[in-house]
């Protein structure tokens, strides 16, 4: 066996295959709020949060006009992007509400609450924020119990407090 990896590693950035990178910058820019931080023509475009270099890679070098893959396939099942607070998930949730965008479901896992969708691109993407870790579920032996109950939708929009009324 090999020594752990250092726990301070993580996952950086997902580089996607678009059919149509107007369509995947008006996604993940225009509904979720990530924000351009460069462009490379009509073939690639990098998005951010904040003032990272990129969070997100979106290209058309092999897939312009492209399909999904069908189902049975081996490939991506979702990416995830993690919010800071269950505040920023409530606001994501508004803004896909607010877009017409649906869900493809809802959970709570105990560790975190999560919304499940698909970008344009038929991607699957997850979004959600992790409680703390003194709250996590725990068994017998102090390992995590992570579990997969419905998610509160109201309860998480009620984070917004008055935002969530017509024109507040």
């Amino acid at each position: 066996m090999t020594s752990p990896l250092h726990p301070d590693v993580r996952i950086g950035h997902v580089h996607l295959k678009v059919a149509d990178l107007e369509r995947a910058i008006a996604f993940y820019s225009g509904v979720l709020g990530f924000a351009v931080t460069q462009r490379f023509g009509a073939e690639a475009a990098f998005l951010a949060a904040g003032r990272y270099h990129h969070h997100i890679g979106l290209n058309t070098w092999e897939s312009r006009g492209g399909t999904a893959p069908p189902p049975g396939r081996t490939g991506l099942y979702h990416h995830a992007i993690l919010y800071p607070t269950r505040r920023e998930l409530a606001d994501a949730l508004q803004r896909l509400q607010a877009a017409g965008h649906p869900l493809d479901g809802a959970a709570d896992h105990g560790v975190s609450e999560a919304l499940y969708l698909r970008d344009p691109d038929e991607n699957g993407v997850e979004l959600y924020w992790d409680r703390p870790e003194s709250d996590w579920p725990r068994g017998p032996t102090g390992e995590i119990a992570m579990y997969t109950r419905p998610l509160d939708i109201r309860g998480l929009l009620a984070e917004l407090g008055d935002r969530t009324r017509p024109g507040s």
